[in-house]
């Protein structure tokens, strides 16, 4: 990669820790930067995971207080997730090359759409809690429990193949389901994602074709990013956030679905 395309790698990288570090997705700002560079979907795929990971450990110790109380939740959870991460990762690498290129418009589609959704899961989220009236830390149901970690698991799974918008899914699971308050439920997120990125990117750096110069300029970015996300970011208005991020993603799906027609 030439210079300028480096740099840009490195805007990428800190524009995604810096939204990851608020409200997550930030693989939708990085991943289509590299298809528009020109690297191969699988490739720009781990070697943006691998680049994520040190960013999301940012974001966590940034705002690692509001895990206090918080330790058997997150044991729970992080198993779940931690097994999805796994699954995951196995099944981008021993799935054929051309499925994840067919998948790869689908998936941003998704996620472009999840985050979309996401402020209507929020106001619902809060709603439940303030019919509830129960407090914070009252024990869910077993039969809910066991439901959470099993959605978690699937988002492990998802986040561990794509990444992309894994967290939107965790905050929507985790908020309908807990009484607890976003910001709290927000670190909780970002630490399940940032195990699930980890493991994958674990795996891909043993057996993956990462691009090391992407990813450390896009690591070097995005902890930049998150450093300053978990500062500013929520003094920005969140619509600001998701307009970049669905432009970001509709440009790439078009780039994408024209590929494939080309053939």
């Amino acid at each position: 990669m030439e210079f300028w395309q480096l740099a840009l790698v490195l805007l990428a990288g800190a524009g995604a820790g810096f939204i990851n570090a608020v409200v997550g997705t930030g693989t939708l700002i990085t991943f289509p930067t590299l298809l528009a560079l020109g690297l191969p979907p699988l490739v720009a795929n781990m070697s943006n995971t691998v680049g994520l990971f040190p960013g999301g450990v940012s974001a966590v110790v940034s705002s690692r207080q509001d895990l206090a109380g918080q330790r058997n939740r997150v044991i729970r959870l992080a198993i779940a997730s931690a097994i999805g991460g796994v699954i995951g990762a196995v099944l981008l690498l021993r799935l054929p090359p051309g499925v994840f290129q067919i998948a790869v418009p689908i998936l941003i589609a998704i996620g472009c759409v999840l985050v979309l959704l996401s402020p209507k899961v929020s106001k619902a989220a809060a709603a439940r809690r303030e019919r509830s009236g129960a407090a914070a830390d009252e024990p869910m149901k077993p039969a809910v429990a066991l439901a959470v970690w099993f959605a978690v698991l699937g988002a492990g799974i998802y986040g561990g193949y794509f990444g992309a918008a894994q967290g939107v899914i965790m905050m929507g699971v985790m908020g309908m389901a807990m009484n607890e308050t976003l910001a709290r439920l927000n670190v909780v997120k970002n630490l399940l994602v940032t195990l699930v990125n980890g493991i994958a990117a674990a795996i891909f750096i043993v057996i993956g074709p990462v691009n090391w110069p992407v990813a450390i300029t896009i690591a070097i970015g995005s902890v930049l990013g998150a450093a300053l996300g978990a500062r500013i970011g929520r003094k920005l208005p969140p619509t600001l956030y998701r307009v970049i991020i669905v432009t970001i993603g509709a440009i790439a799906i078009i780039n994408e679905v024209r590929k494939l027609v080309a053939g």
